[in-house]
């Protein structure tokens, strides 16, 4: 089941995002790993900044996140996991097949350039790599994360952002 996150799955995601964020030690640069790689302020932190998550429970507990985040004309998402044990189950595509359902715009998303297997399933979900030029400038512009993330990162947008843009949504100079 597919539901929003309230405030009282704080814990739980902050479980899922760690758990699934295994996956990147040793992967990204060991500057940008944190273990937990995700605290409990950061995740308040972004809720306050607009996240919303969306969650996949299955056998009584959170076994997937996905954030949505509205930025100007855009819509980002963020902090997708799903827990390790339980990749490869459909749970991820699940969960971006249902998130874009809330959102009429373009969406964006950024993920470390080293992690091939996010930047495939993105890609098999009809998410376009950015050339690295667009894609500094979008993290610049959309993303509130450190120089050094978006020197080791990615953007793949969606169809709707690769659609022919007039000047406003144009890729904005860093």
């Amino acid at each position: 089941m597919i539901r929003y996150c309230t405030k009282h799955d704080l814990e739980d995601i902050l479980g899922v995002v760690n758990d699934g964020a295994r996956a990147y030690k040793g992967v990204i640069p060991d500057d940008r790993w944190h273990d937990p790689y995700m605290p409990h302020d950061a995740l308040e932190s972004e809720i306050a900044a607009g996240v919303k998550f969306w969650c996949f429970e299955g056998d009584d507990r959170l076994l997937g996140v996905m954030g949505l985040q509205p930025v100007e004309d855009v819509v980002l998402i963020r902090h997708a996991y799903v827990r390790s044990a339980m990749h490869r189950r459909g749970i991820g595509g699940r969960l971006l097949q249902h998130i874009r359902a809330f959102s009429d715009g373009p969406m964006l998303v950024g993920t470390w350039a080293a992690a091939d297997w996010a930047i495939r399933f993105y890609r098999k979900h009809g998410f376009e790599l950015m050339p690295n030029k667009d894609a500094r400038a979008l993290l610049h512009h959309y993303w509130d994360i450190p120089d050094r993330q978006i020197e080791t990162s990615v953007v793949l947008a969606d169809q709707a952002w690769l659609a022919p843009r007039d000047a406003k949504r144009a890729v904005a100079p860093a």
